[in-house]
């Protein structure tokens, strides 16, 4: 009697857990939210399945395609962009996290014309070959001096090394960090 008991324990636990699931569920689940968030100082109001990667609103919803779908596993920070100065994966975050928060992606960087100071240094060190992890680094890099991580090479290195590029322009990269770096200091200070 023992082992039937013990042998219909995981049934019944199963049956018990997923019939909780069942009511637990909301029964509109595939229905779009609305949600607000603003994206390169522009604030947007989107109705969209709760599913939907940060990447995928703004390559597909908003057009903005400087954020690149690489590995989309979260392995190579092609699709790095800023939500609230902090650096993030976008393929790996909801866009329904980012509700309420700044969103900055590669087209939202320059202002005023003018290039941003680490986009910059990307053109003067020539930290890019085929350009396609570019605007991911460059989103990293600006993230990494903003989180004060850009004092020594091995912390640039170390603190970059979520981004691939597969044309191995590393050591021009390094540099390219280092000399946006104080470019954005004296920015911040004037």
């Amino acid at each position: 009697m023992a082992s039937a008991a013990t042998a219909a324990a995981p049934v019944l636990a199963r049956a018990a857990g997923a019939e909780a699931a069942h009511i637990s569920s909301p029964t509109n689940a595939r229905e779009p939210v609305d949600i607000t968030l603003t994206v390169n100082n522009h604030q947007h109001r989107l109705a969209l399945d709760v599913r939907t990667s940060l990447l995928d609103l703004l390559r597909e919803r908003l057009g903005l395609t400087g954020a690149k779908k690489g590995c989309d596993h979260g392995q190579c920070g092609a699709c790095t962009v800023l939500i609230e100065g902090r650096r993030v994966l976008s393929c790996l975050t909801l866009a329904v996290a980012a509700q309420g928060a700044s969103v900055t992606t590669i087209e939202g960087l320059a202002g005023n014309g003018e290039l941003h100071p680490m986009q910059q240094a990307f053109i003067d060190h020539d930290a890019l070959q085929c350009g396609y992890c570019t605007p991911g680094q460059i989103m990293s890099a600006v993230g990494c001096v903003n989180e004060g991580h850009a004092e020594h090479d091995a912390d640039i290195r170390e603190y970059m090394s979520g981004n691939l590029c597969r044309c191995a322009a590393y050591p021009n990269i390094v540099e390219a960090v280092k000399q946006a770096k104080s470019a954005m200091k004296t920015a911040s200070t004037e």
